[in-house]
């Protein structure tokens, strides 16, 4: 059965979709509710603070602007939100894990009783990787975001250390590890660092002379060649 909130939802969907004046008739078809309900659906939403202009028999439409308040989530997207943030919390470092539940937390407040009740009780699992030691990755993270370079003592798979200064631009998650992709400067070339090889870590004030946008995309383009010339070769 289709919650309110869900039926508010799919009216404003319906709006956003079209930029003339659309017909209560047609809204009411769309959702498969009467033109009493689209009616009260229309002024809910005014009262929620949508600018829905127009009136019956002329039509409505979604003055542009508007976003969406929590409690106008669907089902199936909150499922999305609760499956991500127990993923977060239960593979992130503990500064993300706690960022996670936090988020989750701030989100089921300001949801109606039903809905809140949904996301408590969701049954979609995850369950806890191995914990693994990593004090580096909030100050990678910070240096991600901010396009700074950062210089890292590591060990490789052979037990050789060397000091690397390298420019984070992207981060793996995996269910043991986590892997930082960065420029390396000894190397000249991307490389990808396990987060628990890394014995040391130094985020320096100095900005990669590259946009992590950049970065990335050149990475991607350069993994779609070379996973393409592995499949050639199967």
């Amino acid at each position: 059965m289709t919650t309110r909130s869900e039926r508010l939802l799919a009216v404003l969907q319906i709006l956003r979709r079209h930029r003339r004046p659309l017909a209560a008739t047609r809204i009411a078809e769309e959702t498969g509710t009467s033109l009493r309900t689209v009616y009260r659906d229309i002024d809910a939403l005014r009262a929620q603070g949508a600018v829905i202009e127009g009136e019956a028999g002329v039509g409505y439409v979604l003055r542009p602007g508007f976003l969406l308040p929590p409690l106008m989530f669907s089902r199936d997207e909150l499922e999305a939100l609760v499956l991500g943030a127990r993923l977060v919390a239960g593979r992130g470092d503990p500064a993300l894990a706690g960022a996670a539940s936090e988020a989750l937390a701030r989100i089921g407040a300001v949801l109606p009783e039903d809905l809140r009740l949904f996301v408590d009780t969701s049954p979609l699992l995850v369950p806890r990787a191995p914990s693994v030691s990593a004090p580096f990755m909030p100050a990678l993270r910070g240096a991600i975001r901010d396009e700074r370079k950062a210089e890292i003592l590591y060990r490789d798979k052979a037990d050789t250390q060397s000091q690397r200064v390298i420019w984070p631009f992207a981060m793996g998650f995996f269910d043991t590890t986590q892997v930082i992709v960065a420029w390396c400067e000894l190397r000249q070339s991307v490389r990808h660092f396990r987060n628990d090889r890394i014995a040391a870590c130094t985020v320096s004030d100095q900005r990669y002379p590259v946009r992590r946008l950049r970065l990335l995309r050149d990475w991607r383009d350069a993994e779609k060649v070379r996973l393409a010339g592995d499949a050639d070769m199967v």
